[in-house]
């Protein structure tokens, strides 16, 4: 990653203007592509190329050598420090200060992340080598990472309904246009949380930018501002072009195809689609979405429908600008889909039984060129994983010829015995991006979650225009998982090739792990990549087997006290031992609550002090309110709630509850739920933490 200190000629050789001056980029400009999805679809103009500065483990290089899945980043204390260089060693009551980021030419700030960098970050924009330069940030690291937008907008004077279209999570969006380079430097100690990612656009020498000022920009460009928030939080292909309806009745076994071969060219500027069968899961998995541009024999387009959509299995909803999936089962694509003679859609049912799918394809005029590029979305599955044996890189895309990545989605599936996050986590690896030959990733992450947006494997739904986790079934970070994150602003253009892995790298060894990943990318007709066809054996979802607790990262010393285990006994409502497959014991303890009954569980506390009691829950539509009592006295719950409410928005998670420690002497217990407000709760296990 030291190689980046280039200057944007050097690392944009390939890169060409052809002929006239390009328009001026700046601030607006980039607004302007926030949310314009059409731009995707032709080779950028003026071309950039997308670059990565992170805290990633300095000993990592190239795949071959040692070091490669070296793992000590942003604790403080790593054999390298995870920086550019060291400017100043930390030393006389000083701390260190550390290059970050050092850009000669061009270029613009796309995306920063951070869990929290402590520190501050000095951001200095066309430096001129004598330490002068426009300085736009000498404050907090993690305000600029994270929140520079809210920063700055307030600064502005400007009142705006952001929602999340600038800060997404724990990223932020706002662009930051330079003309001649960008230096940022880090000042704080080593041992503060130092994980960051700043990316960059570069592009070639000559090109006119307008670098950001701080004092007018935002103002200057308040129209671009209001319709980049409009654009990303509220998503629409519009209405102009052919709205074409699609419906029929799949039988197992069979294909439904739809094809429309144009006198010209056209794209597919939006699809919705729906399917309708018993059970629904195994229908959006197990039917095989195939699209195919200008007869192509090999589709550019091969996925599960439900995956081709970034929801994972079953039904998850989020909006995100290129994707909408809704409660109801609709399913919108608005990734724009170019093709030069013709377009065919096929729809294959692995299942066993019938489908019924209806929808509607949008189809607009394209003026088909040498810059335009195939849409193609390509996944794959790698099923009963040994995940823990080792570290591994799980390839999502390699391509070869001139294309554009602009995003992923992975599903897993992770048989943890863990109830926290730390123990069970399956995504400490980092992403890894070799473009155009390199041997050394131009973009090299920090943790799987860092890439998709959040932080500490947080098992939070969450939704954004560019990234979003639809799906965690739980406890925590085990189970069924979602995350994806569509590049759009740092969209990373290769002009010869292409390869991007993810590390496995799971916090325990977890045997019987599925991963499974799509890559959406453009590229020119000639392009080729890795994509095998997918089998019917691919399109499963793997059940979750029996998960015995298991005392690991934050529930290391924990005692486990199966639900069914604990004499439970209800004063009115129906109560039975019940399949719930998302359980970890596949059953719960299932109560019908009724308002102002109770459900009494016998729970044994080995010796005296102050116990963190847990409760592994399901939570769904419908679930009940309730509150907690031991021994007849009331328990409040975590953050001093008196209830907590096991409701989930539109599917079945399994969630650990934390109560409040309590002071208890050995012997047995009687721990109580009282409802609140009438539901079902299904009690998988209960857990007292080490103290």
């Amino acid at each position: 990653m030291d190689a980046l200190v280039l200057t944007g000629l050097a690392l944009l050789a390939a890169f060409t203007l052809g002929g006239a001056q390009e328009p001026a980029v700046n601030t607006g400009t980039l607004l302007d592509e926030m949310a314009d999805l059409d731009r995707l679809a032709r080779w950028p103009a003026p071309p950039y190329r997308t670059i990565q500065f992170s805290s990633y483990d300095r000993r990592s290089t190239t795949p071959e050598a040692p070091g490669w899945f070296s793992n000590a980043d942003g604790f403080g204390g790593e054999p390298i420090p995870g920086f550019l260089k060291v400017l100043r060693e930390p030393g006389d009551e000083k701390d260190g200060l550390y290059s970050v980021a050092d850009v000669r030419g061009p270029g613009a700030i796309v995306r920063g992340w951070s869990a929290g960098m402590g520190g501050k970050l000095r951001v200095t924009l066309d430096p001129d080598g004598e330490g002068g330069g426009l300085l736009i940030w000498d404050g907090k690291a993690d305000d600029f990472l994270c929140r520079r937008s809210s920063t700055l907008l307030k600064e502005a004077g400007l009142v705006l309904d952001d929602l999340d279209a600038f800060r997404q999570e724990d990223a932020d969006y706002l662009p930051i246009p330079f003309a001649r380079g960008l230096k940022v430097t880090y000042e704080g100690p080593l041992n503060a949380l130092h994980f960051y990612h700043l990316q960059v656009r570069l592009y070639p020498e000559g090109t006119h930018v307008r670098s950001f000022d701080r004092s007018r920009d935002l103002k200057e460009f308040e129209g671009k501002l209001r319709a980049a928030i409009a654009g990303l939080s509220r998503p629409s292909a519009g209405t102009e072009g052919e709205k074409v309806a699609l419906e029929g009745t799949i039988e197992p076994g069979k294909s439904w195809v739809w094809t429309r071969p144009t006198p010209g060219p056209g794209a597919v500027r939006e699809l919705k689609l729906r399917l309708e069968s018993e059970p629904l899961d195994a229908a959006l998995r197990g039917c095989l979405l195939r699209i195919a541009f200008d007869g192509s024999q090999r589709p550019q387009v091969e996925a599960p429908v439900g995956d081709f959509f970034a929801s994972g299995p079953v039904v998850n909803p989020f909006i995100g600008l290129p994707f909408t999936v809704a409660a109801d089962g609709g399913m919108t694509c608005r990734f724009v889909m170019p093709f030069a003679r013709s377009v065919r859609l096929e729809i294959v049912n692995h299942t066993q039984a019938s489908v019924r799918l209806s929808g509607s394809v949008l189809l607009g005029t394209w003026a088909w060129d040498d810059r335009s590029l195939y849409f193609r979305a390509k996944w794959r599955a790698d099923h009963d994983l040994a995940a823990g044996v080792g570290v591994i890189d799980l390839p999502y895309l390699v391509a070869l010829g001139r294309g554009v990545f602009v995003g992923c989605a992975a599903m897993i599936v992770n048989p943890s015995g863990a109830p926290m996050a730390a123990g069970n986590w399956w995504g400490e690896g980092d992403e890894k991006l070799l473009v155009d030959g390199e041997t050394v990733p131009s973009t090299f992450g920090t943790g799987s979650e860092d890439y998709f947006n959040y932080s500490w494997s947080r098992p939070d739904l969450f939704s954004h225009p560019y990234c979003g986790q639809p799906l965690d079934s739980g406890p925590d970070t085990s189970g069924y998982v979602s995350n994806h994150r569509f590049q759009i602003m740092d969209a990373i253009p290769f002009e010869r090739s292409l390869a991007f892995h993810m590390e496995l790298w799971t916090h325990n060894p977890t045997p019987g792990l599925s991963y499974a990943r799509i890559a959406y990318h453009y590229a020119r007709p000639d392009a080729v990549d890795d994509h095998r066809a997918l089998m019917p054996s691919d399109l499963k979802i793997p059940a979750l087997p029996k998960r015995e607790p298991r005392a690991l990262g934050a529930a290391s010393g924990a005692r486990f006290y199966i639900a069914q285990e604990c004499r439970p006994e209800a004063t009115a409502g129906r109560l039975e031992n019940a399949l719930e497959p998302l359980a970890t014991q596949l059953r719960v303890v299932r109560w019908a609550a009724v308002k102002g009954a109770r459900m009494k569980l016998r729970l044994p506390i080995e010796k005296d002090g102050r116990a963190p009691i847990k409760l592994v829950a399901v939570h769904r539509p419908g679930g009940a309110v309730v509150r907690a009592f031991l021994d007849g006295q009331p328990v409040r719950f975590a953050g001093r709630a008196e209830t907590v409410a096991l409701r989930s928005a539109h599917a079945v998670r399994v969630l650990n509850v934390h109560l409040a420690p309590v002071e208890v002497k050995a012997g047995t217990h009687e721990l109580a739920l009282e409802c609140v407000e009438e539901g079902v709760v299904g009690l998988d296990y209960i857990w007292v933490g080490r103290y």
